[in-house]
């Protein structure tokens, strides 16, 4: 079991955060030790660390509530898949699809903005260059 510090190092969040998104429904309430003191399991840290995983993605916290919701893992997965699993796999797949979209397109216009602020950086290096060699 791990205090709410430990849980934090190991998962890359801030205490403020997991207090947060325990308040928010988007984790579940660890298990309280002694004075009330919040205890988290290797279950409870890995859960957190997919959620970290997640979060990096870009994913708001609708999403990430709406992705964890089913709270089924397919790291291995039986088959034939029930259609219950299908249904949480295409859920899934359409939150990260839709997701992946919105990030391809912030990649573009990143990449507009980058070539262009690359232009003008060489616009002005040129200018520093030319006025140098005059010197």
């Amino acid at each position: 079991m791990y205090s709410i510090g430990q849980a934090a190092e190991l998962t890359g969040f801030s205490i403020d955060t997991l207090r947060y998104y325990e308040k928010i429904g988007l984790t579940k309430p660890p298990e309280r030790g002694p004075g009330g003191l919040r205890s988290y399991s290797e279950e409870d840290v890995r859960m957190l660390s997919s959620l970290h995983c997640l979060k990096k993605t870009g994913l708001s916290l609708e999403e990430m509530k709406e992705f964890l919701q089913e709270g089924q893992c397919f790291a291995n997965p039986a088959f034939p898949l029930s259609a219950e699993d299908r249904e949480v796999i295409a859920s899934r797949s359409k939150i990260l699809s839709e997701h992946l979209a919105r990030m391809e397109a912030q990649y573009l216009a990143l990449a507009s903005v980058i070539g262009q602020t690359r232009e003008k950086l060489d616009f002005y290096n040129g200018i520093l260059e030319k006025e140098a060699a005059i010197k």
